[in-house]
């Protein structure tokens, strides 16, 4: 009888230190928020992700997978490994560098940026067959007596070259003397206003292509950028 009442008391004493010691501190962990980075829509995969994408959610943090991402600036410039849904967490294996081959250009082409390829009439034309994709680029133009860099075309990303066989730069394998099939065609990435000058130069004058920039993508970008600001200043 005497183990009874114990065993009564001892679960009222702990039944009651669980209600006002362990349950509040529960309920404060659970009611806990946390900020995260979700997608606005549908981004789908292989697009480079910019501020528009991307929206920072105050969220509960009970029963959240650790690890996700807080900060927008680790999202944005990197391109989606998976679509990503609206509403969504986002995490650092859901994103990541973008690859500069032909496909994934082409496949996060999204209705403001074009694909454009313009001929390699000689060697010295296509930079001596040394061009790699991503490479930022000027085109010179002649045009009858007149030598010139148009300020709409100062600033342009390679998407990679072709041969006359139709291989792109990156699926082509290297002769037995280490050489490559030399360059026919160049693609560029531009907009509108860019591939109606190249089609016009391309017919009706000559271009040469001259190297302004290889490297990391955040300087490359950096070069795209003051060149986007010629089309807003003429917007304007």
């Amino acid at each position: 009888m005497k183990n009874r009442t114990f065993i009564g008391i001892f679960c009222i004493i702990l039944a009651v230190t669980v209600m006002f010691g362990i349950s509040p501190i529960i309920n404060k962990a659970s009611s806990g928020e946390v900020v995260v980075v979700q997608a606005k829509s549908l981004i789908p995969e292989g697009k480079v992700i910019t501020s528009d994408d991307i929206v920072n959610v105050k969220i509960g943090k009970l029963g959240v997978k650790d690890g996700f991402i807080t900060d927008t600036k680790l999202v944005i410039g990197k391109a989606a490994k998976t679509d990503l849904y609206a509403g969504v967490n986002i995490y650092p294996e859901m994103v990541g560098l973008k690859k500069d081959t032909a496909s994934d250009i082409i496949n996060s082409l999204n209705g403001n940026e074009l694909a454009m390829s313009i001929s390699v009439k000689s060697f010295s034309d296509g930079l001596s067959g040394k061009l790699q994709n991503g490479d930022i680029v000027s085109l010179v133009v002649t045009e009858s007596s007149n030598v010139f860099i148009p300020a709409e075309l100062t600033y342009v990303k390679v998407i990679t070259t072709t041969s006359s066989k139709g291989v792109d730069l990156e699926d082509q394998a290297p002769k037995e003397d280490g050489s490559i099939e030399l360059p026919a065609s160049v693609t560029l990435l531009v907009n509108q206003t860019q591939a109606t000058l190249l089609a016009k130069y391309d017919e009706n004058a000559k271009i040469r292509l001259a190297l302004v920039y290889r490297g990391s993508e955040e300087t490359a970008q950096s070069f795209l950028d003051v060149q986007n600001k010629v089309f807003t200043s003429e917007v304007k």
